[in-house]
Formats: C-alpha cells, structure tokens, sequence
C-alpha cells in the first residue's frame, strides 16, 4: 500500500530530473505535480519563451506517460480536440477517432487564442474527464491533467476564458524570467542539443493512481480548516472584490495543501502550505471592481493583504 513516503519517493525523482531541463523552478514544477495528485488542471500564464511548454514535456517523458500538444487558434473547433465519428465504406458504419484530448497529458498552447466553442469543448473533459460525442461517453485515461498556456502581453486576437472555465484549473502559475546565473546554465544546457531531446523516464507514470489515497489521508486540523474558509470568505466580502472565490476555490485550496504537505514528507498540513497555496489556488478566481483597477488593486495585492490580516487561531481578521 502506497504511504507518505512512496509520494515523496515518485515526486521527488519526477522533479530532480524535470530539473535537467528547467533551471531554477523548483516551485512551479512542485506546482504541476501537487494538481497531477490531486487529479487538477494548470494553466500557466506568461510571455513566450520562458519555459512553458518545455515544463509540460519534461514532466510527461518523466513519468512516461501520453502526452499531446494542442495548438489552439482561431480556427480551431470542437471535434478537433474531442475526436468525430468518420463513415468506413467498407464496414458501412461510423467509427470514433478519437482527439489529442484523449491522453495523460494535453498541453492547449495559447488558449486563449481559441474561439469560446472550441474552449467550451474542454469543459466536460476538465471537469467530469469523459467527452460526449453524438450521445456517446467515453472515458479519459488517467491520469489526467490539462495544461493550458495563455500569453497575458498580447491580447489582440484573443478570447479572454471565462469565469466559469477559469474556475475548472485548480492552479494558474507563472514561470517568470529566470535569475542570470540560472539563464546562464540554461544557455551552457543548450551547447549541443537541447536537454528535452535526451531527458528519460524514472518512474511509471500510472503510479500516480495509487498515491491519490495516502495525499487524501493527509490530516487538516479544524484551525486550519478554519484558517482556509475565513480567507475564501473574506473575498466573498471584500469591498475591492465583484466576484470572490467559489467553493471550488476552497476545494482547491483544501485538496492542493494536503497533495503539497505529502510531497514534502509531512503528514499534516502547516498554516504556511495554504499562504503558499493561496495566490495560485484563489487569484484567477477573483474579479477585481472597475473602480479598485483604476486604483491600481490587483488579485494579488488584495489577496497578499487578506493573507496579512487574518489570523490562525480566531478565523478572524485582526
């Protein structure tokens, strides 16, 4: 039977040689692997270049599992991502083939670039992992995690997701510029072949299955519990806030503390996981009034704030 001990085992083999090929992102791969154990989604959000769709590959040929890229454009429609049933002449009967979505890991590069009906075909892939086509349900395999990129520079020719989609990724990260010692080894790895190009499997993907149990052993004291609802409320309430997080927002937030507790060794779960938690299990579920923008409020600042001001024992702001 899987243990605590079998999770850091698998995570931290997976992200020691995801490291070969990411340089200086410990968290953010720490990130990916806390929403694979807790069967979540990430969307990673940044300019180009900074690593995005190397981080999806590097995890995937480490665990050795399917892994697909998905262009997202304008063009792009829904069967092109769920599959379509194709007439075969010689059987005289439809056959399904089946689209990029079905696989352990789907990387939907640019996602926003892709019109609201080809972003909607994601939807019950996300959230239910089975697609519908003409009636028909079939399973997604698992693991399974959507990594959508989406560049937040440039917005021209672009469809903003919506609130109701944003809420279906567990996490949204960013990868962000690399120190100039660590770029420096980025560019000394690239001398004579990219490190992608020779990175190799060091554990079976399909593990992942079993360790989903001992992740959701893991203990959440009532104070800590209490701690992560008072948070999620106060957003609800906070006067710079149109739109605070839902209860799929403290989900998250409850499931990801326990996956990130596990990974690094504890069975229990600290105050100090969910501030760590917070900012990319709650940001991209706030909507932020007109009036606090102009202000210069931002999902962050104000969450930073919330964080600051409430406390652990009393569930209360100060």
């Amino acid at each position: 039977m899987s243990t605590i001990q079998s999770v850091v085992s698998f995570t931290k083999r997976v992200i020691n040689n995801v490291e070969t090929v990411i340089v200086g992102k410990r968290e953010s791969i720490e990130l990916v692997m806390v929403a694979l154990l807790v069967q979540g989604h990430v969307l990673i959000e940044d300019v180009p270049g900074t690593g995005k769709t190397m981080l999806a590959r590097a995890i995937a040929a480490s665990l050795g599992i399917d892994f697909n890229r998905l262009q997202c454009t304008p063009d792009l429609m829904p069967n092109d991502i769920t599959g379509v049933n194709i007439f075969n002449q010689k059987t005289g009967s439809f056959e399904f083939r089946q689209g990029p979505v079905f696989v352990n890991i789907l990387l939907a590069d640019e996602v926003n670039r892709a019109t609201p009906r080809a972003q909607a075909a994601l939807l019950e892939a996300m959230q239910e992992r089975q697609v519908t086509i003409d009636g028909v349900t079939y399973h997604l395999p698992m693991p399974f995690l959507v990594m959508a990129t989406q560049n937040p520079i440039e917005l021209e020719g672009t469809f903003p997701l919506p609130e109701a989609q944003l809420d279906r990724f567990l996490l949204r990260i960013s990868m962000g510029y690399p120190q100039q010692a660590e770029e420096i080894q980025v560019l000394r790895n690239l001398k004579k072949q990219h490190p992608i190009e020779t990175i190799r499997q060091v554990v079976d993907g399909l593990e992942m299955v079993s360790l989903i149990d001992p992740v959701s052993s893991v203990y959440i004291d009532e104070t800590v519990e209490r701690y992560i609802m008072t948070i999620v409320h106060t957003t609800r309430v906070h006067p710079d806030i149109a739109l605070g997080a839902s209860p799929r927002g403290s989900l998250a937030l409850y499931k990801c503390s326990q996956a990130l507790a596990a990974l690094h060794g504890r069975d229990y779960v600290t105050p100090d996981d969910i501030k760590l938690l917070a900012p990319y299990a709650l940001c991209h579920r706030l909507i932020i009034k007109p009036e606090s923008q102009l202000r210069g409020r931002t999902p962050e600042t104000i969450l930073r704030d919330i964080l600051e001001q409430t406390r652990l024992d009393l569930g209360q702001e100060r």
